[in-house]
């Protein structure tokens, strides 16, 4: 099969939308599909690989900026994982000649709104593209938070899915939220599996010591940007009331980029800035060692659409505790994840108790080797290429609007 995967993330950003494409396209080649990756590349035509579109980096933000440039060769399926300037121009590609699209709904794009400037620039983008017909009124609400924002997001999303012929949801969750804008275009939910551990350059107690963190410290790990949309306030404060119970406990932040002093200062107020370890990214091959070096992973974060993060600590037999109900599933094996109320006092008692209690650590450590061992690459790479296989043909020159309703969507978990 013939498949262009497209996305305005290219696969050496350290974030989810990045790993979730980089394990989809891995998957598929292996198996022998011809798949070509349409991502930003370098300015340099000489450095560019196939698919790669010449982009600019974007001051301040772990991303590069691509021109809307569409797939040039002919393929039997379009697969889009983003919505910005790479991914519509896919979406337009697709509908103008007839190709199926499968869209992946990887970022809560309401949610995230209200951190990020350049989504409401984005979605203003995407709509004229798209053929909204906005005006100075539509975009002055898209500028400003509130219900009008809200209701052009939504405007957006049903117009992203009017052109798609399928939408993939990495979660329930997700496919929930997305029920309302997708109108009479069904939903398939299929997360993202976790890849299989490897081996690292660092051990538990080669990374501890190069931290300098005592080898029987009781350790915390949160991996991912420290920015407000993930709830550091919340992963702080309950590590304050994990360390009154546990004086010699330490959190690792694995990921923070900016708002490094904002974290610093909050961890302060909390009386926890000399149990912090605030690091940077590092690159994929990496973040393993950081797993076999915790004890937990605290994850605080309820704008996620799959936390992926979470599955890849269950490769690695790493428990963890969540507070975001809807990701409280695991795929595979339908087994919950340890979840608590988004409270200090609440989330600290449930890290307490997985540090501290051992049949409970061993329960959900067990329950989530297992999940992972049920949803592996080889069950996700089959029910996404059934997906691929029953896409109903389009007419060329206007979106696909399948006739299968809401109802018709799969679950496969």
């Amino acid at each position: 099969m013939r498949i262009a995967h497209v996305s305005d993330s290219d696969l050496t950003n350290p974030e989810g939308v990045a790993t979730s494409v980089g394990t989809t396209v891995a998957l598929l080649r292996a198996a022998g599909h011809r798949v070509v990756l349409h991502c930003p590349g370098p300015l340099s035509r000489c450095r560019r690989g196939p698919g790669e579109v010449p982009s600019l980096s974007v001051p301040t933000r772990p991303y590069r900026l691509a021109l809307p440039r569409p797939p040039s060769a002919p393929v039997d399926v379009v697969h889009v994982h983003t919505t910005g300037p790479l991914g519509v121009a896919g979406l337009r590609w697709a509908a103008t000649r007839g190709v199926p699209t499968v869209l992946t709904w990887h970022t809560d794009l309401v949610a995230y709104a209200a951190h990020y400037p350049e989504i409401p620039i984005g979605a203003a983008y995407a709509g004229l593209r798209l053929g909204l017909r906005w005006r100075a009124g539509d975009l002055w609400a898209l500028a400003h938070p509130g219900p009008g924002r809200q209701a052009r997001l939504a405007a957006l999303g049903r117009t992203l899915l009017a052109h798609t012929t399928v939408l993939i949801a990495p979660s329930a969750k997700t496919a929930a939220m997305m029920t309302t804008m997708a109108g009479r275009t069904p939903i398939v939910v299929l997360p993202t599996p976790a890849a299989a551990p490897h081996p690292d350059a660092d051990d538990r107690r080669r990374l501890r010591a190069r931290l300098g963190i005592p080898a029987d410290a009781p350790v915390l790990l949160a991996v991912g940007r420290a920015t407000p949309e993930k709830n550091p306030e919340l992963l702080l404060a309950a590590f304050a009331q994990v360390r009154r119970e546990l004086p010699a406990a330490r959190l690792v932040l694995l990921g923070a980029r900016r708002h490094r002093l904002a974290v610093r200062r909050t961890a302060r107020r909390y009386g926890v800035v000399d149990a912090l370890h605030l690091l940077r990214p590092v690159p994929r091959d990496r973040v393993g060692a950081h797993y076999r070096m915790a004890d937990v992973l605290a994850f605080t974060s309820t704008t996620d659409t799959q936390g992926l993060v979470l599955s890849e600590a269950e490769a690695y037999g790493l428990p963890m505790a969540i507070v975001d109900t809807q990701l409280v599933e695991r795929p595979g094996t339908g087994t919950t994840r340890p979840v608590a109320e988004p409270s200090p006092a609440a989330f600290g008692a449930l890290l307490t108790r997985l540090l501290t209690e051992r049949e409970l650590r061993g329960g959900v450590i067990r329950d989530g080797r297992a999940a992972v061992a049920a949803w592996s690459g080889e069950r996700y790479l089959a029910e996404l290429v059934k997906v691929y296989a029953t896409l109903p043909p389009v007419s060329a020159g206007r979106p696909a609007t399948p006739k299968a309703r809401r109802g018709d969507a799969s679950r496969c978990s």
